[in-house]
């Protein structure tokens, strides 16, 4: 019994037979199943069957094989407690001193397309996260790993002082248990999904990867870090794009580009957003992306200094030209030229991020905190239903009307509430965000478009409380309103708009972004 064992049965077999090798030559047997026996075989590594250690045959199709107080007494024992040490004595168990397991492919079977039930149900591993749990467990003993990134780590110190620290054990059995949780976490997920749920369950389990310490959160004083959704597996947001080029993102700078990006999603023909500070300060339009850059950058000219760009279209070499004139913080592109990132790559500190933004938004959970809890909600990736719409004046909307209306509105869904968003077909021409009354965010918007405002439309995520707010548009020279529409004064606002010629559309769905 002095002589030390390692169990290894692994799925992903990156560095295993070398690994095995190294814990030879310092003296381990090896006890292995199935595919990973083979392979180390084949590598000459001598290894006993668990059958041969169990004393029993695998069963039911693999499913029972380790499951067993031949294997589980080996891990579990505490070497301090002569109870448990002569209880292995007495039924003839040998200890267990290192295991190395790592887990069926559950997650990357379900991001397939058209898998079965069945095809995943065959992926959930349990003789894997009984082993890993068991030695886990006993990590004052017993060494874990479940990541052969620690290989390295574990080798060495065998090497040097014949066992591993109780630190590294105890960090290793962290990351076990980390590893499980998240695994029966994607099962969980995944079951209540098959089983038509509606809605979240009673208990939420979040499946996220730490990717990322960033340098601090919204103020240098606050430590952040970015966690990539495991259960993403597609190209939609910001979690996945990828980055070309400049210095690490900030905890800010993922908010903002967050925000240009789902913007920018909304729209087909060639559009750019610019994004300050959570809130779109400028949109544009147009045949090309060279045109749409320009109409946004006309938006609002000094606010875009410093902002976050996102465009639906790639950026050539002349487009990259244009904007290296203005310092900015992130450009978002579903591709760059060569030359237009040989260009670009002259600012070193700007962030290059490379995302097909020509896909549309895909319904996700919102995640928020709040002290000692947490809010989830469906993100509002909702397309309205246009036949649903109804103008409410005695004037009409003309044709350039309605595709002003219908831009703006897709802009205000992203703007903070109280939000106002002015523009025409083109372009935004100003924007009113966040502000605690309606006709402030109205004047702040108009204030902003000036004498653009003359003939332009207003479009607002939520019903006007007064009819203040389509007084002073109208007095601006605002030719159309869009809005949802549901306040008990929806009439005078009505009313004022058709004493001013106004045409209005009320939508019967509201765009609150908080």
């Amino acid at each position: 019994m002095s002589k030390k064992r390692a169990l290894i049965s692994v799925y992903d077999k990156t560095g295993v037979a070398d690994f095995a090798k190294e814990l030879v030559k310092l003296g381990y047997d090896i006890i292995s199943t199935g595919g990973t026996k083979r392979i180390l075989e084949s590598e000459g590594i001598k290894c006993l069957s668990v059958e041969e250690v169990t004393k029993f045959p695998e069963m039911l199709d693999g499913r029972v094989k380790t499951l067993h107080p031949f294997i589980h007494g080996g891990l579990l024992a505490r070497r301090d407690n002569s109870e448990h040490m002569n209880t292995l004595k007495e039924h003839h168990i040998e200890m267990i001193d290192l295991v190395c397991v790592n887990l069926y492919p559950f997650k990357e079977t379900i991001a397939q397309p058209n898998v079965t039930q069945n095809e995943a149900i065959e992926q959930i591993d349990i003789g894997g996260p009984s082993m890993l749990r068991s030695a886990a467990k006993n990590f004052a003993s017993v060494t874990v790993v479940v990541d052969s990134s620690d290989y390295e780590v574990i080798l060495n110190e065998l090497s040097e002082s014949g066992d591993t620290t109780l630190k590294t054990r105890q960090s290793l059995a962290a990351k076990v248990f980390a590893t499980t949780s998240d695994y029966d976490a994607s099962i969980a997920n995944y079951l209540s999904e098959e089983n038509d749920e509606k809605g979240l369950p009673n208990q939420l389990s979040l499946n996220y990867t730490k990717v990322d310490t960033l340098r601090y959160g919204e103020n240098n004083h606050q430590k952040a870090y970015f966690y990539q959704s495991d259960d993403n597996q597609s190209e939609i947001g910001i979690g996945t794009a990828k980055q070309l080029h400049g210095k690490e993102l900030s905890y800010n700078n993922y908010k903002d580009a967050n925000a240009a990006i789902h913007l920018v999603k909304e729209f087909d023909e060639p559009t750019v957003v610019a994004v300050k500070h959570m809130n779109p300060c400028g949109v544009g339009f147009g045949k090309t992306i060279h045109e749409a850059y320009s109409l946004a950058y006309e938006s609002d000219p000094i606010s875009i200094f410093g902002g976050v760009l996102a465009f639906n279209r790639e950026i050539d070499a002349d487009l990259a030209e244009s904007l290296n004139q203005l310092f900015l913080e992130i450009i978002i592109a579903p591709s760059f030229t060569a030359d237009a990132l040989e260009i670009l790559e002259k600012k070193k500190n700007r962030r290059l991020l490379q995302l097909d933004t020509t896909k549309p938004n895909q319904s996700e959970w919102e995640l928020v905190s709040v002290s000692g809890g947490l809010l989830v909600q469906e993100s509002d990736t909702k397309i309205d239903d246009e036949t649903e719409w109804t103008v409410v004046t005695d004037t009409l909307p003309t044709v350039e009307d309605i595709d002003a209306l219908k831009k703006m509105w897709l802009v205000v869904k992203s703007v903070k509430s109280n939000a106002i968003v002015v523009g025409n077909a083109r372009h935004t021409l100003g924007i009113g965000a966040g502000q605690m009354n309606r006709v402030g965010s109205v004047k702040l918007a108009i204030d902003q478009a000036g004498d653009l405002a003359k003939g332009a439309v207003l479009a607002s995520d939520a019903f006007f409380p007064m009819p203040d707010s389509v007084e002073y548009a109208a007095k601006h020279g605002i030719k159309a309103i869009i809005h949802p529409g549901g306040s008990v004064k929806d009439q005078e606002s009505i009313d004022v708009a058709n004493e001013y010629g106004i045409a209005m559309i009320v939508t019967g769905t509201r765009h609150f972004k908080h």
